[in-house]
């Protein structure tokens, strides 16, 4: 194969996942919420920063993990 080939596919594929990455922080950032679905108290910003997709609270979300495993 010609090197050219290699490097424009090579090219191609970098910016096909690029835009995926795009569209998924995209997805994932504006699919979060402001306040818990349980508590209703605003999230704290640093848990939206750590997790943009939460929508609970820490409190919360580990009391709904917590009651998975029982």
């Amino acid at each position: 194969m010609d090197e050219r080939f290699i490097e424009y596919a090579e090219r191609s594929v970098d910016a096909e996942r690029d835009s995926a990455v795009r569209r998924a922080c995209s997805t994932v950032a504006s699919d979060g919420r402001e306040d818990c679905v349980d508590c209703g108290e605003v999230l704290n910003p640093a848990r939206r920063a750590a997790a943009p997709f939460a929508v609970r609270c820490l409190e919360c979300q580990q009391a709904n993990e917590r009651g998975r495993r029982t």
